[in-house]
């Protein structure tokens, strides 16, 4: 978020002879730029817990919503933890977008999200799925966040025209009640099956040469999603003070996770029902965070995108931190990161199938899955140090245009 960053003030005082000193930078502005970032920098490395669950793993069947009576307990966990990821990742493209149109016209915005767009969805489609290849026994086009977020900023192009209001109740209807649409399942024979699978059912579209498309982020509720963080802007603006927006997102927050945790108990919409494990309370508190992810329930969307907004309300008032500091760094360059993490764990798997052969079928996974935090103790450091020299290679390059994609 560097590119909104205020000017800093000059380094002499009036006195010493200026005829013109630049005006102190807001701590304020300053302030609710690095928490965006540093929440961003925390999901990403979630993230990475969630990716290496995906490529040693997936002898540990996870299922959507997770199984609690027969998922190990630590990765039930860790699946609730994770599913933070996207609905903020989605959240904040939309927040970054008001931000960047404040110091942009309308005109540039829309021309910056539909090339940006396009050049995600063909990231997706060109160099991420191919990386799968190998894995899975047919070649597959996985429509996951990346194309995702595509996709929305694309739909961002036409809804931004809205007046703030009619844009955040489009955003509620399609986060609240896409869930009143689940009955409707399509088969391969209807017509309208591929564009229901894109925009809703979580299915596989047939493709002509043998080839597939997964639609595992169908598209609705994350339209949704990315309208209410847009709408969510006008609370980051230099003149709303930091207590002021403080208070709104703890009051957003709070207020997401009590209709959370109220729908969940009377088990009556927003996802599948929850039940209680005898004599098992550990596996009991699991099925009640267990959670639809394709596409995102409105159960799971509301503790996630209400954990989002206190962790920024956090952020900002830590912002003096070396924590929140380094995770802003690192939440500076995300697409530099999804894109070098997920190659690293391709090009290591693949060179332990070539090495060992497979040990599971056709693939080659660990069976403990208490590697996965060995995993990712020896790859955050690593991945750390390029992702930050980029972050930092953008906020000094401001004149390469190329490196605003990225």
């Amino acid at each position: 978020m560097a590119s909104y960053a205020t000017m800093p003030a000059s380094a002499g005082p009036a006195s010493a002879g200026n005829d013109f000193v630049l005006p102190k930078p807001k701590v304020a502005t300053h302030a609710r730029l690095t928490n965006i970032d540093a929440l961003r920098g925390f999901v990403m490395v979630l993230m990475l817990l969630d990716h290496l669950r995906e490529t040693w793993f997936v002898n540990y069947p996870v299922t959507d919503p997770v199984n609690a009576a027969t998922i190990i307990p630590a990765m039930g966990f860790a699946r609730f933890a994770v599913s933070f990821c996207a609905p903020i990742f989605v959240a904040l493209t939309g927040l970054g977008v008001y931000l960047f149109s404040i110091n942009h016209t309308a005109r540039e915005t829309r021309d910056f999200l539909l090339k940006r767009g396009l050049l995600l969805i063909a990231i997706e489609l060109v160099y991420l799925s191919p990386l799968y290849w190998g894995i899975v026994p047919q070649p597959t086009f996985w429509l996951q966040v990346i194309w995702c977020i595509g996709i929305c900023m694309i739909a961002l192009v036409f809804l931004m025209r809205l007046p703030r209001p009619a844009l955040i109740a489009l955003g509620l209807v399609l986060v609240c009640f896409h869930n009143l649409l689940d009955p409707i399942r399509m088969t391969p024979d209807d017509t309208l099956f591929p564009v229901w699978a894109l925009l809703h059912q979580r299915d596989t579209i047939a493709l002509p040469f043998g080839f597939l498309a997964k639609t595992t982020y169908p598209l609705l509720p994350w339209i949704g999603v990315i309208s209410l963080g847009f709408a969510l802007g006008e609370w980051f603006r230099d003149e709303v003070t930091p207590q002021v927006r403080q208070k709104k997102l703890l009051l957003l927050g709070f207020g997401m996770i009590g209709a959370f945790v109220l729908l969940r108990l009377l088990n009556v919409y927003g996802d599948k029902p929850w039940f209680v494990v005898d004599g098992d309370p550990v596996r009991t508190v699991i099925s009640f965070i267990s959670m639809t992810k394709y596409p995102p329930s409105l159960l799971f969307l509301l503790p996630t995108l209400g954990g989002g907004a206190l962790l920024l309300v956090l952020f900002e008032r830590i912002d003096a931190s070396r924590l929140v500091a380094a995770l802003a760094l690192f939440g500076g360059a995300p697409m530099f990161f999804y894109l070098l993490h997920l190659s690293v764990l391709r090009i290591l798997y693949h060179s332990a199938l070539a090495i060992w052969g497979p040990n599971n079928g056709t693939t080659y996974m660990f069976d403990n899955y208490n590697w996965v935090l060995v995993w990712f103790v020896a790859m955050i450091v690593p991945l750390y140090v390029p992702t930050v020299w980029y972050a930092r290679l953008k906020r000094r390059r401001r004149d390469i245009t190329w490196l605003k994609y990225f």
